[in-house]
């Protein structure tokens, strides 16, 4: 009885090692469909999309004459045995210095806890998959993996082209409905470095490069976001649209190589190598430069600020923007002050 209980947590140990050492080890940040067809059974997929309807869905194809092919439409069904996430669950609404800020990472624990929920396990290589039809969805990809990185974990990456390029490829899909097991993934850090508040992007020194990931008519103020209260962009910030961060692949939204990025960050005015932090309205479409520079570039110096333009505005801190209108009187004596 004595050498069982010796043995037993030994045994116990040794399946443990050899479960792990059996995973499937991830090649980069990005896999293709090639490879997580060859290794899906030994990773675990998390689904995550806007419109969770489409999990249960068949994909809706197109004839389309001018392109000579079935055309995806709509990127419906999943890949055997993934987990649905829907995109809403991982952002939500706290208290900062007595102000709801929307859209913002969760407390440790809440992530942790909706990791759990979804079935998430610790020890295994985790694929995250967006629908990978537009920018934003592929986006929706990368918030979640920057937000598992903040927490702790390693041993993720993003498919290609997500479910488009799955489907592009000619893998099947599944529309059962997910019934996923609670999982047992723990946050393991909360990785500052990672992240930028707005104190961080007001007293950051000159060296430090802000990036503004939105689009032109945001970018100059002529238009903006419901929840953003003031127009035009953080002063200091230089341009990088979503729109250049991206490739179409058939039916599917893409990387470029890493040498591809270096030559749009220097073709922006942005250095590849020096500290930067990235923002957009609420922290989304950031996520997209974030994940090019950190985890393709190579720049451990990348951080993205979590509140964004929605934070910064209500806050009331200063913005640039172009006057298409006279300034109001109170302005023509301090520029720096909110709305000028």
């Amino acid at each position: 009885m004595k050498l069982y209980r010796i043995l037993l947590p030994l045994i116990f140990t040794a399946a443990i090692l050899i479960g792990n050492a059996s995973a499937a080890q991830l090649p980069g940040s990005i896999v293709d469909t090639q490879w997580l067809a060859k290794n899906l059974q030994e990773v675990q997929v998390i689904d995550v999309r806007s419109n969770k309807a489409t999990f249960t869905t068949q994909p809706v194809f197109e004839l389309q004459e001018k392109a000579n092919r079935e055309v995806l439409t709509q990127a419906g069904g999943h890949i055997e045995n993934a987990i649905l996430l829907p995109y809403k669950s991982i952002r939500g609404e706290r208290q900062v210095d007595g102000q709801k800020v929307k859209y913002l990472l969760p407390e440790k624990d809440d992530f942790e806890k909706l990791m759990q929920t979804a079935g998430l396990h610790s020890g295994k290589p985790i694929i995250i998959v967006s629908t990978g039809m537009t920018p934003k969805r592929v986006n929706e990809a990368l918030r979640l993996f920057w937000q598992l990185k903040y927490f702790g974990e390693d041993n993720v990456a993003v498919l290609d082209g997500g479910l488009a390029a799955w489907l592009n490829d000619g893998h099947k899909v599944v529309t059962t409905e997910g019934s996923a097991t609670p999982g047992n993934w723990k946050a393991t850090a909360t990785r500052t470095e990672l992240i930028a508040t707005p104190n961080d992007v007001s007293n950051a020194e000159a060296n430090v490069q802000l990036v503004d990931a939105r689009g032109t008519e945001q970018f100059y103020g002529i238009n903006k976001r419901d929840y953003v209260s003031a127009f035009g962009h953080i002063r200091g910030a230089k341009m990088l649209p979503t729109e250049v961060l991206f490739r179409k692949d058939r039916d599917a939204i893409k990387f470029y190589s890493p040498e591809a990025y270096r030559s749009i960050l220097e073709i922006s005015g942005i250095e590849a190598d020096q500290p930067t932090i990235f923002y957009c309205n609420s922290g989304h479409l950031a996520a997209g430069p974030w994940f090019i520079e950190h985890e393709l570039v190579g720049n451990s110096m990348a951080r993205l600020f979590d509140g964004s333009m929605h934070q910064w505005t209500l806050q009331n801190r200063p913005v640039k923007t172009v006057m298409l209108e006279p300034l109001p009187a109170t302005c023509k004596s301090d520029l720096s002050k909110p709305g000028c």
